[in-house]
């Protein structure tokens, strides 16, 4: 197969979708790799370390994408980079259509094969795609909330972790999975009075077993939210529908309810966010402010420390890359339902149902393609 690997441009995206040494991989099974030139240096790799490993370097990102069957990426493709994907290609990268409908509708337009890291499903329900990620976001979420905290950023002045004398900063945590679970953890680790919600009693069960003492659990419902926003410090939104839109759980007029200088991270901004002020932000503005409440909306994170995101994502993609090559993705998504999970749009049709029902598209059941 011919695999293309364009360079990520999304504000502040230094992440890239194939490393060297997975680049070698595919190479020795007889594939052809084309990475566009500087696409890895955000992430540390130089262009000579991928042409030893045995890719062609191509410098312009429009001849990628025109050379390739399946283009490999990271992000989803903005604005300037739908029209240069092609009927029947394959591209695998995280979508979160749901979120987008522009996005959706242009590639429902492009003909192509879309399958998304973020709905690759196992039958247990884990998203082996979306879960470093998520580990990195959810820690990261504790490291910027720490940061926007501080009076110069508008915060409430309070360090997370308090000392000898001073009581530690409140931390709300919205969601016990992933993403909640690494938050939890860091900001327990830095000293802060956490509190963790979720819907799941087995769930929380388990967190309560595992979390240090200054972690607390409590079952997730609107009463209970609107109080405890009144007095935490930092909040943090991490619940997610897998492939859908996420529910609004703090809501416009919670906001006049908390301190100034509280700090909101909505780290499921990527699926719509489940804090109704947020919308998407980037590295370069992180921030904005409402009823003087800081909100931090970044959509693409893990994007901000690349070295360690991009191992972490293609230690998960790799195996569904190699096999997606090696099978086409017609035979690999009927051998694997991982894989047949992660496709959305295939051939100028919806086929997951929650991107369908996002925007009331006509939704095609993928048996038809396979």
């Amino acid at each position: 197969m011919i695999i293309g690997v364009p360079k990520e441009i999304k504000n502040n995206e230094n992440r890239v979708a194939l490393t060297p040494a997975g680049t070698q991989e595919l190479v020795k099974r007889g594939h052809t790799v084309y990475v566009q030139q500087t696409a890895g240096v955000g992430s540390g790799f130089a262009d000579e370390e991928y042409a030893k490993a045995g890719a062609k370097m191509i410098k312009d990102a429009a001849e990628v994408y025109s050379l390739a069957e399946m283009i490999i990426k990271v992000k989803e493709p903005i604005e300037q980079e739908y029209k240069l994907i092609k009927k029947d290609q394959l591209v695998f990268t995280y979508f979160h259509f749901a979120s987008y409908e522009p996005l959706a509708k242009a590639m429902v337009e492009s003909g192509a094969v879309c399958l998304a890291y973020e709905t690759v499903e196992r039958v247990d329900g884990s998203l082996p795609l979306l879960i470093p990620m998520s580990e990195v976001a959810g820690r990261m979420s504790i490291q910027e909330g720490a940061k926007y905290l501080e009076k110069p950023l508008k915060g409430r002045g309070i360090l997370l972790g308090g000392v000898p004398g001073v009581k530690p900063a409140k931390v709300l945590v919205l969601g016990g999975g992933v993403v909640g679970t690494n938050a939890a953890k860091i900001a327990a680790g830095m000293g802060a009075d956490v509190t963790i919600m979720d819907v799941n009693l087995t769930r929380l069960r388990y967190l309560d077993d595992v979390m240090p003492k200054n972690v607390h659990t409590m079952v997730s419902n609107e009463y209970s939210i609107r109080e405890l926003v009144k007095d935490h410090d930092l909040i943090i939104g991490g619940v997610l529908i897998p492939g859908a839109k996420a529910p609004k759980l703090i809501t416009r007029d919670m906001l006049k309810t908390m301190r100034p200088g509280t700090v909101l991270v909505d780290v499921a901004v990527d699926q719509g966010g489940c804090i109704e002020t947020c919308t998407p932000t980037t590295h370069e503005n992180p921030t904005f402010i409402i009823d003087d409440v800081v909100h931090y909306c970044v959509a693409n994170m893990p994007g901000a420390v690349p070295y360690t995101s991009t191992l972490a994502l293609t230690n998960a993609t790799l195996p569904y890359a190699v096999r997606l090559a090696n099978q086409g993705w017609k035979k690999a998504c009927v051998e694997n339902t991982d894989l047949r999970n992660g496709l959305n749009v295939i051939q100028g049709e919806v086929v997951y149902k929650a991107v369908a029902d996002a925007f009331n598209l006509h939704y095609t059941d993928v048996k038809k393609f396979l």
